[in-house]
Parts: C-alpha cells; sequence; structure tokens
C-alpha cells in the first residue's frame, strides 16, 4: 500500500434543512506533509468533534482503487483526490484483508487501524445526492480511520507498512458489513465485541444482539 495522495480541507458553509452548517468534507490534494497528530492532522478541519478527529478517528484513509467505480456513477462530478473526504488516499487499500488492530508505519507515524467510516449526509452534500449514503453502504468498502500510535509525518508516495498484524480476524469490511446487517452474523459479531482496537462504546452497543 502506498500514499499517492494527502488531503486537507477548510470549513465550507453548506445550508442543510434551512440551517446554516458548515463542513470539513470538501478537501483537496496538498504537495505538503501532512503532520498526525493524536486526535487530529494538523491544519485540517473538523466541523464537528463530535463525529470527526478524536483517537479513534484522527486521520480518514481512502483507497483509490474504488474511485473508478463512483467515477462511472456519478462522471458529472469534478474529480481529484480527497473527494470522501480523505486525509489520505491509499493505493492497494483492500477492506476485505485489513484487520481492525493492524498496525502500520506511515511515513515517521505509527498507526492502528480503528474504525471504518460510516457515511452522513455531509457526504451527500459533497456529491450533490443524499442516495449515494445507501450507495456507500451496499458497496461496502468505506475507507476507514485509523488511531495515532506515535505521532509523525506523512508525505505522497510514502508506505504503509505492517508493523504487527492484529490477532483478532475482524476485518474493516466484515465489521462494516455487520453495522447495517438486519441480522447480524454471531461469529463476526463476537469478533467485533471482543476487539480491543474498536472505541468501547461501539463494542457496548453490540450487546445487545447477542
Amino acid at each position: 500500500m502506498q500514499v499517492l495522495s494527502t488531503n486537507i480541507g477548510k470549513l465550507t458553509k453548506i445550508n442543510w434543512n434551512g440551517k446554516e452548517l458548515s463542513t470539513g468534507i470538501f478537501k483537496t490534494p496538498t504537495r505538503s506533509p501532512l503532520v498526525l497528530e493524536t486526535e487530529k492532522v494538523a491544519n485540517d478541519s473538523i466541523a464537528d468533534r463530535k463525529v470527526h478527529g478524536g483517537l479513534y478517528k484522527a486521520c480518514y484513509l481512502f483507497s483509490t482503487e474504488h474511485y473508478a467505480h463512483w467515477k462511472k456513477r456519478y462522471p458529472h462530478l469534478d474529480w481529484n483526490w480527497g473527494m470522501f473526504g480523505e486525509n489520505l488516499s491509499v493505493n492497494g487499500m483492500d477492506e476485505t484483508e485489513i484487520r481492525i488492530g493492524n498496525i502500520y508505519k506511515i511515513g515517521t507515524a505509527l498507526v492502528q487501524i480503528s474504525q471504518p467510516r460510516e457515511p452522513c449526509f455531509k457526504l451527500g452534500i459533497r456529491f450533490g445526492t443524499q442516495q449515494i449514503l445507501k450507495e456507500f453502504i451496499d458497496y461496502g468498502f468505506p475507507g476507514t480511520y485509523v488511531k495515532i500510535l506515535k505521532e509523525g509525518q506523512v508525505s505522497s508516495g510514502d508506505k504503509l507498512t505492517l508493523i504487527q498484524p492484529s490477532d483478532n480476524l475482524l476485518t474493516v469490511h466484515q465489521f462494516f458489513k455487520l453495522l447495517y446487517a438486519k441480522k447480524k452474523d454471531k461469529k463476526v459479531l463476537m469478533l467485533a465485541i471482543e476487539n480491543l482496537a474498536l472505541p468501547e462504546y461501539k463494542r457496548e452497543r453490540l450487546k445487545k444482539y447477542l
């Protein structure tokens, strides 16, 4: 896996249900390296700290392989890296293989896979239609957030080197599907509940399905 683009965004005003809000989802490529800090990417904009940023959502990675799929569905958009609000556009990232809890070295930073991105209305704003939320969920390749274990600098061209694979076999793809499945697979459910790399509140919520 390799970083193809580093992306940051400025706060953008949007109208939603008659209210003026701000969003940081409009990210664009930057030639400068990104500094991954404990709870955020330096100089990046976060509009709502309740749902973005923090220990388990410090930096968002999205696979460049999936761009072709979405370009076919939305050819009229002005495409560039960062379209999904990702900080790092990564080549060769496969959510069906990446385990939650895996630890990677990127540039001088050390990160741990923490949880998939769950789409909200702001992704719909970015794409000009809220129908993309269902399409995004159905497609099943949401990218992933990472927890920053060691702060550091990441540049375009940096490789993601697996330092320590998770002992828990739960993948990003499996967990994303589990979140939206009406009928929860009990084996996958137990993997999620026992996976300490996931935020505790998510694991606690899943216990009700046992």
